[in-house]
């Protein structure tokens, strides 16, 4: 008995010490942190970032959270496109004009305590530091409605400790000169919403054509679900993540008290249906539209020094990306429609027209739509001038009247590609190994293998004669030899941004990718093999002026060595053959030397026709949205008879040049 007590008695002592000694630890932590803060110069920087932050939200009055400048959109020739923009109160909503339920449903999802803190959580910003520190990643977010807005009205996105202690000081700062109600309006007018619009208002016109009052719980939640990552949840390119994200802000509000069980099971339980606003009420979206503000978004964020990355080694670093890539475009986004700039583009809108109507009419006859009205068979081109690099024409669909927005398919899709990639990943890295147009393969029949159309096998035959035909064996063998991580490299270099692990097997050889690929990305690659290998980077912005008449960007179309001169001009040389031999023989031109091929995937849902002369490279898809087999679909059928119609009409003016030679 002695002895226990003994014991507990030596370990009281030790528990006393351990405390004793704990708590000297940390006063010497604070300490020491006091001491580094004030003699490092860390107090000075932190007192100069405040000064900051007093000054800037001292300079701006009401006026200044609401855009009032005009966006002009200019096509090659310096004529006026389209405008974006104009009165100063178009589409803002003053706080008594919001309904309640915009209300409660932002501050559920993003900031529970909003009418509580000052600007900053600083109980939510422990927590996220806290789990940091024992996860090494971030799951839940600090910054308050007001911290947001701080973000988004005055500071460009960084990681660096300075911007996180100036974004609070502006939000504190915030709080002091305006009203938690002002704060509310600025920031539900001014947060992106995709697709080019801001604000609760522009949204609820453009995806729903209604006004706010219309909308009910599900679709107000559907919404307001888009601004925690406008890419990731936009919802004409990813409603399902859309649908994700609504579901969530539907427990929060049913969790807070704010909607019962049952209309939390009516609304979850709602299809969300989109209703574009028709062009009477000025809202711009055409092909040419939605891709130039796209492309000049991404000149303005390079402007800022943003880097761009498609690829990552792991989640972490995808998932910090996409948060700074949405930060930085909604950002860039809203500053170019806000800021009274002038975009100089290189659309010129007699081509744009040509391939516009070249789509329109070879689809014609195909006039099923789908339940909002949306043709069901669609397709997408893109045509790059190959002096420049740059595009000149992209159509993202069929054209519709009814409706002010239509995906741009051209560079929002990604579709399988099938034998139109082969040229870009199989025979064009293969001629730099050592294979000619005229190298003997064999077409055979391969046990786990791929057919050939029609189940026929040819023997020993040359290369040309393999890629004329378009024979899966051949391709299949060389892509094998060369190995998919050698070949994807090609298109990885040239910016294809959908390649994932699971497309490092052989059948991306004949385009069976996990998502595939666009019309802008495909152009972009063949333009590469008429430029002798050289690739440049497709866009359509050639300058950028600000409201003071300043040049603050100019295209600059480097070039970067994707294949080797003589490889491009022997794929060119061969692609030639299959125009006036193989499976492009149908669709030549009238007067012009053109290379060029086919591609059509299993089952026939997609379809594709890639070509270029000396002057233009054009692709073309054609398919449904929701992929389904069309029994007539080829790569030669309607996109290479909408691929010929254009391309005739283009050149009527040129003189006939032929492709330069390969060495030998």
């Amino acid at each position: 008995m002695a002895k226990e007590k003994k014991q507990k008695k030596k370990k009281r002592h030790r528990f006393f010490w351990f405390v004793i000694w704990t708590q000297l630890i940390l006063i010497l932590l604070v300490v020491g942190g006091l001491s580094y803060y004030y003699f490092g110069g860390y107090a000075d920087e932190v007192d100069a970032i405040r000064q900051e932050a007093r000054e800037l939200v001292a300079a701006t009055d009401e006026d200044f959270f609401v855009p009032s400048q005009t966006c002009s959109l200019y096509d090659k020739n310096g004529v006026l496109i389209s405008e974006r923009g104009g009165e100063k109160d178009a589409q803002y909503v003053n706080y008594e004009d919001i309904p309640a339920l915009y209300i409660t449903t932002i501050i559920s999802i993003e900031d529970k305590k909003y009418f509580q803190h000052n600007g900053v959580d600083f109980k939510a910003v422990l927590r996220v530091l806290t789990v940091k520190l024992r996860t090494g990643q971030i799951t839940q977010g600090g910054s308050t409605i007001t911290m947001q807005l701080a973000k988004l009205m005055f500071l460009q996105p960084s990681k660096t400790w300075q911007y996180k202690v100036e974004q609070m000081f502006l939000a504190m700062e915030l709080e002091k000169k305006y009203s938690k109600s002002q704060i509310l309006e600025f920031y539900l007018n001014n947060i992106y919403f995709a697709n080019g619009y801001y604000g609760i208002d522009a949204a609820c016109h453009g995806y729903f054509n209604c006004e706010l009052t219309e909308l009910d719980t599900s679709q107000v939640a559907f919404l307001l679900a888009i601004p925690n990552s406008p890419t990731y949840y936009d919802p004409l390119v990813s409603p399902e993540h859309t649908l994700q994200r609504r579901n969530l802000i539907l427990q929060n509000l049913r969790d807070d008290g704010k909607i019962s069980q049952l209309e939390y099971e009516i609304a979850y339980a709602e299809e969300i249906e989109l209703n574009p606003a028709p062009k009477e009420d000025g809202l711009w979206n055409n092909y040419v539209d939605t891709y130039a503000y796209h492309c000049a978004t991404k000149a303005m964020m390079e402007n800022e020094g943003f880097v761009f990355q498609d690829y990552f080694s792991d989640s972490k670093e995808e998932e910090a990306y996409d948060e700074s890539y949405d930060e930085m475009y909604a950002k860039c986004r809203k500053k170019l429609y806000a800021g009274g700039y002038k975009i100089y583009t290189s659309i010129d809108m007699e081509l744009q027209e040509q391939l516009q109507t070249a789509v329109n009419q070879v689809l014609s006859d195909y006039d099923e739509v789908n339940e909002e009205g949306v043709y069901t068979l669609q397709g997408a081109a893109t045509c790059i001038d190959n002096t420049t690099g740059m595009v000149v024409a992209i159509v993202g669909g069929r054209e519709q009247d009814f409706s002010c927005y239509t995906l741009n398919r051209a560079y929002q899709s990604h579709r399988q590609p099938g034998s139109a990639i082969k040229p870009l990943l199989v025979y064009t890295p293969q001629f730099e190994r050592g294979y000619t147009p005229d190298s003997l393969v064999v077409d055979e029949e391969m046990e786990d293998g791929p057919v050939n159309a029609g189940g026929v096998y040819y023997g020993e035959v040359t290369l040309r004669f393999a890629i004329e035909h378009s024979l899966n064996t051949v391709a299949w063998k060389l892509y094998e030899e060369l190995t998919p991580e050698v070949g994807l490299e090609y298109l990885k270099k040239m910016n294809f941004t959908d390649i994932y692990e699971t497309d490092y097997v052989l059948p991306t050889a004949l385009g069976g990718f996990t998502t595939g690929v666009s019309a802008v990305e495909m152009a972009a690659g063949y333009a590469t093999i008429a430029n002798d290998g050289k690739y440049r980077q497709p866009t359509c912005i050639r300058s950028i002026i600000d409201s003071n008449e300043n040049v603050i960007y100019t295209a600059e179309q480097s070039e970067t060595v994707i294949y080797e001169e003589n490889a491009a001009r022997m794929m060119t040389d061969t692609l030639v053959s299959v125009m006036q031999e193989g499976t492009g023989k149908k669709w030549q031109l009238d007067s012009m030397p053109c290379a060029g091929k086919t591609g059509t995937t299993n089952e026939y849902k997609d379809g594709w026709f890639v070509g270029y002369t000396r002057y233009y490279t054009t692709s073309v898809w054609v398919g449904y949205d929701m992929p389904q087999t069309i029994e007539e679909l080829r790569g030669h059928s309607f996109p290479g008879e909408i691929w010929q119609r254009y391309m005739n009409q283009v050149h009527e003016d040129y003189a006939a040049l032929e492709f330069l030679p390969p060495a030998g």
